[in-house]
């Protein structure tokens, strides 16, 4: 047997540059790059081994361990999980601000190989530097975090352990159901020790797609269950993008003139203005879909996870309605008492389709699917249109990005007000034209997600949508997305605090408090008003601010027209919302308050629990 002589480091990086994955027939590296911040834990270590292969496998320097992974995060989900990155940083803080993309990425259900740097697998120097000492477990480092949020976890402790562990890794990270961050803590004395290795373990590795059929019981009784429907509903998930089943959604739904709602996840599986296209659905979802989902009397639910947004916390369908879960993962296809269907959905939709030969709905329900399509379509005309107030609303910014976006660009958001506005508002045709990281909704995702989503898509413009509280929160990779040539406008929305939970507090009977800058303890003079465009230029992004829709409008030009990083900021309404469509989400109130409005929202929250009672 053929051995080579290589660190743990050098062995990791050179079977990750041997790992191809099968594209439609063109074969492409598994892996294309490596976000690092280096330190003591990983720099002589990871660090020598990735200058070696700089070439073939690029290595990206960052400003913030937890950004740098949501651009990985943000690469992985616009590839369709198809090519992926890996993220390494020093020991101590700067792995364990990985921990909270882990949980991004173990949520949204994306590929990601962590490499966080790790304390001496000797213990000569101990405790080392950045070293947490458990008083009771010798064997617990700050890295045990990452347990929780990854779908696999190995500490390896001999350079040999790589042997199992990395073909583990592999199979999880490309694994359809079991898809998801991956974590291999690296001690930084293990990274350096050598170990003779057998060549063929370095050799060449294909991955193509899995795709599992269904069970042949399951499919027929499918067939049965929405052959009895007249008033079918299908709901289109994330899992039809990585599937890549699009095409075959479309067919399937064309064939028998079937209302399609979307989630967050699983909005442009089909293009804004198809036929069958209802709009989103649920507590952010379009008031088509939201009245139809409660009149149906079966959801057909693809690829979706039936998260509480989707479902209205579970009060939104019709609780007589019959659910079909196709869903590749088992986990998923048996939630809210569904009629599993696993398997793969570009592999299943064309069995159904071709199973269901000869039914159809009942015409009046693709009649009234029609009319409440056409109404919606109205709203949102009238929900993006401006009107020329002080302070704009979101969905009029909204309407005015939609409007300047070409064909194939992308809009990226993640948390607060907007993803509401934008699920509900926002119209592409691209299957990939809309980018929400809406399973964590983890605010600061959406500048570094930005920068992911563009060294996945370079040909097309990326529009980031942030509001005034995340950009705050996580800015730092705007600067390196200038320093990288990765260019993204940047539309700050500024409501001058958390306007989302603002709003969410007082729909809850509570007062105004600690949300909008306004109701925050501060100094007499209160807090500052935040310059963003002279923030947005010191980081070396062009930059202005504007003050209505109109100027938005030509900002927005000169921002497609720029070769850099652009930021446009504008001062918003806090209050306002598109109040159209729409459904109940669970946000418990209190049961006991002296507040007269506390009471009168726990009576409207009480009466809405009843009817989530009858889901289950």
């Amino acid at each position: 047997m053929k051995t080579i002589k290589l660190t743990m480091a050098q062995a990791i990086i050179k079977y990750m540059t041997a790992q191809k994955v099968d594209i439609d027939g063109e074969i492409k590296p598994m892996f294309a790059g490596v976000w690092a911040i280096f330190g003591h834990g990983n720099v002589a270590g990871l660090g020598e081994a990735l200058y070696r292969v700089r070439d073939e496998l690029p290595t990206y320097r960052a400003h913030n361990e937890q950004a740098m992974s949501h651009a990985a995060i943000a690469y992985a989900k616009t590839m369709n999980r198809r090519q992926m990155m890996a993220c390494t940083a020093s020991a101590g803080p700067g792995s364990v601000n990985m921990v909270t993309a882990a949980a991004v990425a173990h949520v949204n259900r994306i590929p990601v190989l962590f490499l966080p740097g790790d304390t001496f697998a000797t213990r000569m120097p101990d405790p080392v530097l950045q070293q947490i000492e458990n008083f009771h477990d010798m064997t617990l480092t700050s890295n045990d975090c990452f347990k929780p949020v990854s779908r696999f976890f190995d500490r390896i402790t001999r350079p040999e352990q790589l042997l199992s562990a990395l073909p583990q890794a592999m199979r999880v990270l490309t694994d359809p159901v079991e898809c998801g961050p991956v974590t291999l803590a690296i001690p930084q004395d293990v990274q350096t020790m050598a170990f003779d290795y057998p060549e063929s373990f370095f050799a060449e590795k294909i991955h193509r797609q899995r795709r599992p059929g269904a069970d042949a019981n399951e499919l027929l009784e499918a067939i049965t269950l929405i052959r009895q429907a007249r008033k079918p509903l299908v709901v289109a998930g994330g899992g039809v993008h990585y599937s890549g089943a699009v095409t075959e959604l479309d067919s399937f739904v064309s064939s028998y003139h079937l209302p399609v709602g979307e989630t967050q996840a699983g909005k442009g599986a089909l293009p804004w203005d198809h036929k069958d296209n209802m709009g989103s659905m649920g507590v952010t979802g379009a008031a088509s879909t939201n009245t139809l989902a409660a009149e149906a009397d079966l959801i057909i639910a693809v690829g979706t996870r039936l998260g509480d947004f989707t479902s209205g916390s579970r009060a939104l369908i019709n609780p007589d309605a019959k659910l079909l879960c196709l869903n590749v993962a088992s986990f998923d296809a048996i939630k809210h008492k569904g009629q599993s269907l696993v398997g793969d959905a570009k592999t299943i939709l064309p069995q159904l389709q071709t199973g269901l030969e000869g039914w159809q709905p009942d015409g009046a329900w693709i009649e009234k699917a029609a009319q409440l399509k056409a109404e919606w379509d109205k709203s949102v005309d009238t929900a993006t249109t401006d009107r020329g107030t002080n302070l704009p609303t979101d969905a009029e910014c909204v309407g005015a990005v939609n409007r300047a976006v070409g064909e194939k660009d992308i809009v990226v958001c993640a948390a607060g007000g907007l993803p509401g506005e934008l699920q509900k508002l926002w119209r592409t045709r691209y299957d990939k034209g809309y980018h929400m990281e809406y399973g964590y909704s983890c605010m600061g995702y959406e500048i570094p997600g930005g920068v992911g989503t563009k060294m996945a898509r370079p040909e097309s413009e990326i529009f980031v949508m942030v509001g005034d509280g995340s950009y705050l929160m996580l800015n730092s990779e705007l600067a390196t997305s200038v320093m990288l040539g990765l260019k993204i406008i940047v539309v700050v929305l500024d409501n001058r605090g958390f306007g989302c939970i603002h709003r969410l507090q007082n729909a809850c009977g509570g007062a105004p408090f600690n949300n909008l800058l306004e109701d925050c303890l501060s100094t007499e003079n209160g807090a500052p008003k935040t310059d963003f465009a002279a923030h947005a230029a010191a980081l070396g992004a062009r930059s202005e601010q504007v003050h209505n829709i109109t100027e938005l409008e030509a900002a927005l030009e000169r921002a497609k027209a720029s070769d850099i990083s652009y930021v446009i900021a504008i001062d918003t309404d806090a209050v306002t919302v598109a109040s159209e469509g729409g459904a109940w989400w669970d946000v418990a109130i209190p049961e006991v308050s002296p507040r007269k409005e506390v009471q009168q929202s726990r009576k409207g929250y009480e009466e809405q629990k009843v009817k989530q009672a009858k889901n289950f």
